[in-house]
């Protein structure tokens, strides 16, 4: 019967604890029961998915570059529905630039900031107004911001990636996202953990507004250095976040032909491109600015796809095809592996002093090489458009001649006839990114022409 009792006891006194005490910290029961019922937003009260309206653009720049610069801008600008700012050192002149193109972002002087300057002596007055930029934006427009993008005048944004990114992360905790640079010595320089600003450093809305609040303190802190990227870096080191690297944004710390670089994109969708003045011009075959408008071309149609490398053979001609969507295709004369094929082509040079010895880069590449069976026919995107079958058709011609001899190798078959590639791709967007498309070739023995139409990979295909 006491038995009984204290049982009884014990389960009123766990259901009266139920009941009694509101702290989900104390009843692992009632957290279970509450979280069966209810469902709460993934991130914070607004669970609406993340859209390009949620990003705040920051771009710093000078007057005078402005006036050769804007076109790159512009290439991907969405007026009307990109929301942020250019900040310039001084007001706009001149018949090329006022009045001012309803194509550019608006405009805004950046803050004088000469007193703090020579407050500290800080030795690089220019970056400092660029570190003070992140304040200058936050303060202009921040209703319903997620995410504040700092970048320069000549940055390329892929804004639709951005979004589909930046969409994985939450936006009310403190982030910093960014890419490193290509070549190793600035990252040696500077930071291995920093974000460089030309490929486009991203702050989350809680970030940014702390940043807001100290950046100028954090001047005053660090007067002695001389990169705005670095001081941005310290700055939001001492807030305790560090950087979380982003494999698609492109510093491009190259020099001459980056196309071996563009050609073997890592498998991350592509979200800014920089650097392409001190570059050659990314299509031999047009002028620098105009290729990006160019490359623009197939990005506003699929951005999902572009630059993401998919690799196909063709067996009876022993070919081994390696397509960097809206940019280029590659012919080789060999059946090669895709670990091979991933790697880029070394067509570039070292950003600034070349160290003695390598490593070079932050990434692995392969040597150019006049091996037949190793080096490829170039082929490079010349019109994109949408086809009558729900498709996306990108067309590729020949950059120039390989001038080599065929592949040796027994079964091996020439390829200097080809003359055009046709790509087909699916109209919709590519959402399923845990392994690369898959694709087939079409090709008429003897005609100068080829097709491709990718598609998604079969359950457990090897490709080899």
């Amino acid at each position: 019967m006491k038995k009984r009792v204290v049982l009884v006891s014990c389960v009123f006194l766990y259901l009266a604890s139920i009941f009694l005490f509101k702290d989900p910290n104390c009843s692992s029961f009632e957290l279970l029961h509450y979280s069966s019922r209810f469902t709460t937003p993934q991130f914070g009260h607004d669970s609406s998915p993340t859209n390009l309206n949620h990003l705040l653009f920051g771009l710093l720049g000078s007057e005078e570059a402005w006036h050769f610069r804007k076109e790159y801008i512009e290439s991907w600008w969405r007026p009307n529905k990109t929301r942020g700012y250019l900040f310039l050192d001084v007001a706009p002149t001149g018949d090329d630039l006022l009045p001012w193109s309803s194509s550019s972002p608006p405009y805004r002087v950046s803050d004088n900031i000469t007193q703090l300057i020579e407050e500290t002596k800080h030795v690089a007055p220019t970056m400092a107004r660029m570190v003070h930029g992140i304040m200058e934006v936050f303060r202009e427009d921040h209703e319903g911001v997620r995410w504040v993008v700092m970048g320069d005048d000549d940055s390329i944004f892929f804004v639709d990636n951005m979004v589909d990114v930046l969409a994985r992360y939450d936006h009310t905790k403190y982030y910093y996202l960014g890419g490193q640079s290509e070549f190793i010595m600035s990252n040696h320089w500077y930071s291995f953990n920093q974000a460089f600003g030309g490929a486009g450093f991203i702050l989350s809305y809680p970030l940014a507004k702390a940043m807001s609040k100290y950046i100028e303190s954090c001047l005053r802190r660090y007067p002695f250095l001389r990169s705005a990227d670095q001081i941005t870096m310290v700055c939001i080191s001492d807030v305790g976040v560090i950087l979380t690297p982003l494999k698609g944004s492109h510093q491009i710390d190259l020099r001459g032909d980056i196309s071996g670089l563009l050609s073997s994109h890592p498998k991350a969708p592509l979200m800014s491109l920089h650097h392409l003045d001190a570059t050659d011009s990314i299509f031999p075959s047009i002028e620098r600015r105009q290729s990006v408008r160019h490359l623009m071309k197939a990005a506003n149609l699929d951005q999902s796809r572009m630059l993401q490398q998919v690799i196909c053979y063709n067996r009876p001609s022993n070919w081994s095809f390696s397509i960097s969507w809206g940019y280029s295709v590659h012919i080789y004369e060999n059946i090669l592996p895709r670990s091979h094929l991933q790697l880029p082509i070394e067509t570039f040079q070292p950003w600034g002093v070349t160290p003695k010895d390598p490593p070079y880069y932050m990434l692995n590449t392969r040597w150019r090489t006049n091996d037949s069976c190793e080096a490829p026919h170039v082929f490079f995107m010349k019109n994109v458009e949408k086809t009558k079958r729900y498709e996306i058709l990108t067309t590729y011609s020949r950059s120039s001649p390989r001038e080599l001899l065929s592949c040796s190798y027994s079964g091996n078959h020439s390829a200097d006839y080809i003359s055009k590639i046709e790509v087909y791709s699916p109209r919709r967007k590519r959402i399923e990114m845990d392994r690369c498309e898959c694709c087939d070739v079409i090709h008429k023995k003897g005609t100068n022409k080829a097709k491709i139409k990718l598609r998604e990979c079969r359950v457990d295909e090897i490709i080899a």
